[in-house]
């Protein structure tokens, strides 16, 4: 069997290289010739567990090789990226692209499966007219379906293997036949059904935590009205045994939650109110940040102020900026007037143009230290001797990552976000 696998971004190329690890001959195809490039010289451009071993081992043994372009296979599988426009609607343009550049290479018998998460019904409006002009009768002669990943970055193997999988066919023979793809690679459930259900269930799911996460954010505005700490609330409300609240901060990224819940609103906007609001209250937070940042500053006395940001990453021990909250802060302060200096010890590759390489560098001449992701290593910070660099000692945990006791040993203001005044 030979498998071509189109996008080789987080998805995209561990999925290519499991099939390829089980002992298929993978095509990976990607747009720019840097990613081919590095992926055919064994070279892994994104931080993930297990890949740099595993891709070493897909190419070593021929499994797997990169292209700039599709070529013919068995099986065909999208994984591009769906980022949304301006206006906030789902940008379809790489998932177009991608059916439309496969089609000089499609061949009876062959199966198209879509991973990248898109609105319900892309599959039938969208994909389906496109794939028609290979001549070939869809449900018949090709097989198409939609089955999305279920990963978290950092443990991507181990859940595409583990976690349950849902596949949706335009028919049923190409649910059968898209099962039978998978079962090479997945030892979780497979859950068969047809392909607007399995696209709703994947942006259900993303939309799910947007939502949660929202809450939690009301949640944060309240505690500090009312003068409660709010992750001690949300924490002993979890020890309930039927509610999971999730743990608010200074926003959502990532190129699911931040993004997927605008395709539900553009499908029916008069009906996802709550969805919408959802999506307005995590966007407001950067400037919710910005603001107490400057509310903390005024009341020290401190004007002309430099702050010193930690993560620019979307999650905590990953370097994956994509729609990072951190960003839209970092622009919030210094439309407030505030000098900023980002640091973020896993994100190697210049982001901004104030970001700087080493922690010693972010904290020199700081009136005060806004930590926006929780890594492990700001967890470890040495405090006694980072403090010598600062102009003043403020520290602001906006993801009650960092032990801010130690903090206020060190003779640090320390402040957390949902807990109203200074942290005594």
């Amino acid at each position: 069997m030979k498998l071509c696998v189109l996008g080789l971004g987080y998805i995209g190329l561990p999925t290519a290289v499991m099939f390829a690890n089980s002992g298929i001959t993978v095509v990976g195809v990607d747009t720019d010739p840097n990613v081919v490039h590095a992926v055919n010289n064994k070279i892994a451009l994104m931080e993930e567990a297990e890949l740099a071993e595993r891709l070493s081992s897909a190419v070593e043994f021929n499994y797997l090789r990169a292209y700039e372009k599709p070529q013919k296979a068995d099986a065909f599988i999208i994984t591009v990226p769906t980022p949304v426009n301006e206006d906030k609607s789902a940008d379809l343009s790489f998932v177009k692209e991608a059916v439309e550049s496969i089609l000089p290479y499609l061949e009876k018998g062959n199966l198209v499966v879509v991973e990248s998460t898109v609105p319900p019904r892309t599959l039938l409006d969208v994909v389906c007219p496109i794939l028609e002009r290979s001549g070939l009768e869809l449900g018949q002669d090709l097989y198409v379906a939609y089955s999305p990943e279920r990963v978290i970055l950092g443990k991507v193997f181990y859940e595409l293997e583990h976690n349950s999988r849902v596949i949706g066919g335009i028919n049923d023979i190409s649910t059968i036949k898209t099962k039978e793809l998978y079962e090479k690679i997945v030892k979780g459930k497979l859950l068969l059904t047809d392909a607007t259900t399995a696209e709703l269930v994947k942006v259900i799911e993303n939309t799910y935590r947007d939502v949660n996460i929202a809450f939690a954010n009301e949640l944060v505005k309240l505690a500090e009205k009312i003068g409660v700490n709010v992750w001690e609330a949300i924490e002993f409300a979890n020890h309930h045994p039927r509610v999971n609240i999730h743990q608010p901060g200074p926003g959502v990224g990532g190129h699911c939650i931040a993004v997927d819940p605008w395709f539900l609103v553009e499908l029916a906007p008069e009906i996802t109110k709550l969805v919408h609001q959802s999506r307005l209250i995590n966007d407001e937070m950067p400037l919710y940040i910005a603001m107490k940042v400057q509310k903390i500053l005024n009341e020290n006395h401190i004007s002309k102020a430099k702050v010193a940001v930690l993560g620019l990453a979307f999650k905590a021990n990953i370097d994956d900026c994509r729609e990072s909250p951190s960003f839209e802060v970092i622009r919030r302060l210094e439309e407030l007037g505030l000098q900023c200096v980002a640091y973020d010890p896993r994100v190697k590759t210049m982001k901004l143009d104030c970001q700087v390489p080493s922690l010693e560098d972010a904290f020199k001449g700081a009136d005060m230290a806004v930590v926006l992701v929780g890594h492990d290593q700001f967890k470890k910070i040495n405090v006694k001797e980072i403090k010598q660099f600062m102009n003043h000692h403020i520290v602001f945990d906006t993801r009650n990552s960092i032990d801010l006791k130690e903090w206020r040993k060190e003779g640090f203001k320390t402040y957390l976000l949902g807990k109203n005044g200074e942290m005594v």
